[in-house]
């Protein structure tokens, strides 16, 4: 029963970050800058200590407590995930909800799978594992296997957009939904996207001492009953610090160079209703994470848990793509390279959970 209440957890939080970019598409008026910094105050500031006070008592304090070396490192590490949190934006933008997550999330998967284990191996703690177990053990071995798969599907979905790219410029009539379709500025943000947002993963690894604290207290009150479901949304508070300081300096230098400071109160714009939709997209996106760690803290396998998570939000995010139609107007080869391309990466993902699964 703990595993079919992680794999539900995890589908849950996949759903929901494979859906929250669909609310932003029915913000009017607004440059990009300025809806998704609106979104992501809900996402960075708002939602996550609201779910830890509703969650773990004292979540504060238990902050205020940590050493400032965890939460310096914490921190940075939201930084460099803002950054690739940020493209990733722009990813969807220029390739569609379907090709954009796809790679981003393929890649996400791949370093956030890998460099911990070359870190370790270089920098040895007790209960890690290294790059030099995976080359030599059953286990890893098969986890890398799976990495090499998981580029090899990155690779077909690549030459998948390429395809639609011709197939949009011999078509004149685009659709609304590739309306900004740009292949080779995509793929470049894509790259960045997926090797930054990695870093969410290593955050919640250098603050794991928060998470653990808040376990402790909790298994203290409530003896016998497992895990903490709800540890880790105090590490998000300080994760998503990071994040949110990289995402509003830049849509700030955005709205200065595009002159769209004045999206935010423009009487011609449904001003409501976008603050509405950004507030939902804003939500959903936090909900992936708040999920994440109860399926986490189900499984007891964070890097098992990662892998899951990326594979179910590649479903719900190419299932949306069929929805919004980002493949109308292109040829039957193109569509099937990137559903071959999908389903490679998903076949990685399934390798890497097996080899965690026999270790």
């Amino acid at each position: 029963m703990e595993i079919i209440f992680g794999v539900f957890f995890h589908f849950i939080g996949g759903f929901a970050s494979g859906s929250f970019y669909i609310p932003y598409k029915k913000v009017k008026g607004w440059a990009w800058e300025s809806f998704w910094i609106v979104g992501g105050i809900f996402s960075w500031l708002i939602v996550p200590p609201l779910a830890a006070w509703l969650t773990i008592p004292g979540f504060a304090d238990i902050i205020k407590n940590t050493d400032l070396d965890v939460i310096g490192w914490t921190y940075l590490m939201g930084l460099l995930w803002g950054i690739g949190g940020l493209t990733y934006g722009l990813g969807v933008r220029y390739l569609g909800v379907s090709l954009g997550s796809t790679i981003i999330l393929g890649l996400c998967a791949v370093f956030g799978s890998l460099v911990p284990s070359v870190y370790y191996n270089f920098f040895p703690k007790d209960g890690k594992d290294t790059f030099t177990m995976l080359l030599y053990s059953q286990w890893g071995q098969m986890v890398l296997l799976g990495i090499v798969v998981c580029v090899i599907g990155i690779i077909i979905c690549g030459k998948a957009g390429m395809m639609k790219e011709k197939d949009l410029t011999k078509n004149t009539a685009v659709t609304e939904a590739n309306k900004d379709y740009r292949f080779g500025l995509g793929i470049f943000v894509a790259i960045v996207s997926g090797i930054l947002s990695a870093c969410f993963n290593f955050g919640l690894e250098a603050g794991k001492s928060m998470a653990d604290t808040a376990n402790q207290l909790w298994v203290a009150a409530h003896p016998a009953q497992g895990n903490f479901l709800f540890r880790n949304n105090v590490t998000y508070i300080v994760v998503l610090w990071g994040g949110l300081t990289t995402n509003f300096i830049w849509c700030m230098i955005l709205n200065a160079r595009n002159r769209t400071f004045g999206d935010y109160s423009n009487p011609k714009t449904p001003l409501l209703k976008n603050y509405i939709f950004c507030a939902l997209a804003g939500t959903t996106w936090f909900l992936q994470f708040f999920f994440y760690g109860m399926g986490e803290s189900r499984l007891g396998n964070g890097a098992s848990s990662w892998i899951l998570h990326m594979a179910f939000i590649i479903l719900v995010a190419n299932m949306w793509g069929l929805v919004l139609k980002e493949w109308k107007g292109v040829s039957k080869k193109a569509f099937a390279t990137v559903i071959a391309g999908i389903a490679v990466i998903i076949l990685s993902v399934l390798i890497v959970g097996y080899g965690n699964s026999i270790k």
